[in-house]
């Protein structure tokens, strides 16, 4: 590093921000258009419901062992009742 080089970096760090206000309202828009009109965030919730429970049902002694630790470690969420069944 040239001592020209040295006195072209500050000795304090510099404050710098940007604006991406106007970005971020133009990435939404793009993906509301993407999405479509007929996009229903409520159904859309209710199949993802759906899938899950699909997922965690019908499992065997041990899944369900794990599936219970889990739940407890609070890595899933509790579904239901008392089984990932439920």
């Amino acid at each position: 590093m040239s001592a020209h080089d040295a006195a072209a970096v500050p000795a304090q760090p510099v404050d710098f921000t940007v604006d991406l206000t106007a970005h971020e309202m133009t990435r939404r828009a793009h993906v509301m258009d993407a999405l479509g009109a007929d996009w229903d965030p409520v159904a859309m919730m209710r199949g993802e419901e759906e899938a899950y429970d699909m997922l965690y049902s019908g499992l065997d002694e041990e899944q369900q062992r794990v599936y219970d630790m889990l739940v407890s470690a609070g890595v899933l969420p509790q579904r239901g009742g008392d089984s990932a069944s439920a």
